[in-house]
């Protein structure tokens, strides 16, 4: 059933910390320039956005999310080898799932691109923030992926993410001399997690730290997992 829901939390602080919209009404928004900066095309309905994936349940309103239409985001994901030839891959405690709704969920590094910057840099950028892991300005190959939807849980039918995955394999190095990783900015806690499937790293996730992987990143993860360079 279709209903109408924005977080108070968007209204409130999301506006006086600069990460929501201030413009309650997105009809008085300027839909063609938006709509030009899209990287997934979307319909504009009335003076409202259409999100061009499904729709959540939320017809009006940007239920958890602070954009209207759609907002870019990227994520790392940083592939090592250790001497035995097995993959590991940096993964993220999401602070809000710890805070908002006392649930422990893991996901790549990331977070929504910057005016000025490419997906990649945001990337990069949100690596280092979250994990410590400073990899800018390195002789790091990076691949960055093509844009995609994000199923998002916080989305409504007005306000969605798309993100670009950029991957970096830093090679083979051994266990005891992988770079240190730290959580910091939104994540509670960062660590190298075992990887070579996608069935270890839950499992790994599920043993170690009894959590599993956020439900935005699990389709995404799943896929670069058996597709090493995102294709």
């Amino acid at each position: 059933m279709s209903r109408t829901y924005t977080h108070p939390d968007v209204l409130s602080k999301g506006i006086t910390e600069g990460w929501a919209d201030p413009e309650d009404d997105p009809t008085t928004l300027d839909w063609p320039a938006r709509q030009a900066a899209a990287a997934i095309p979307f319909e504009v309905v009335d003076g409202r956005p259409l999100n061009p994936h499904h729709p959540t349940g939320i017809r009006y309103g940007r239920s958890e999310l602070g954009h209207w239409g759609e907002q870019q985001a990227a994520d790392a994901l940083v592939a090592a080898f250790d001497e035995n030839g097995r993959r590991w891959i940096v993964l993220i405690e999401r602070r809000d799932e710890v805070e908002r709704y006392e649930l422990c969920r893991w996901a790549l590094p990331g977070g929504k691109v910057d005016s000025g910057e490419t997906a990649l840099e945001a990337a990069v950028r949100e690596l280092a923030e979250e994990t410590g892991l400073d990899l800018r300005g390195q002789n790091i190959e990076w691949h960055a992926g093509m844009p995609q939807y994000v199923d998002d849980p916080r989305a409504s039918d007005e306000a969605w993410m798309v993100t670009t995955l950029c991957i970096a394999d830093l090679g083979v190095i051994p266990r005891g001399q992988f770079p240190a990783v730290a959580g910091g900015d939104d994540a509670a806690r960062a660590a190298w997690v075992p990887a070579d499937t996608y069935g270890e790293l839950t499992y790994h996730l599920t043993t170690v730290y009894r959590c599993g992987v956020w439900s935005a990143h699990v389709d995404m993860l799943a896929h670069a997992l058996r597709n090493p360079n995102g294709d």
